[in-house]
């Protein structure tokens, strides 16, 4: 599923239109963008839990060339999904 789908489900499930869904989307999905900026976890009740952790600087090989390259330290967006959403999926 797309942004778009999505966004198609919940206006057919809101019963609302597909620019009300797709707003509201926007902003949940903002606000998460900031809290995570923040430092925050964001936790949902029943789905999971999204954090930042940062990846330290390591050494890798460009498999194109062989040749050896530094990754840079960097952050990343890491997603712990909760119990309920295990046996929901199955």
């Amino acid at each position: 599923m797309n942004k778009s789908e999505l966004v198609a489900s919940i206006a057919e499930s809101a019963n609302t239109t597909k620019v009300a869904a797709e707003q509201a989307l926007n902003v949940v999905l903002n606000n998460m963008v900031k809290a995570m900026k923040d430092g925050e976890k964001v936790s949902l009740l029943g789905f999971g839990t999204f954090s930042v952790v940062e990846r330290v600087k390591k050494k890798g090989r460009n498999p194109q060339t062989g040749q050896d390259i530094v990754i840079p330290a960097h952050n990343v967006v890491k997603f712990k999904p909760g119990k309920s959403l295990y046996g929901r999926v199955q």
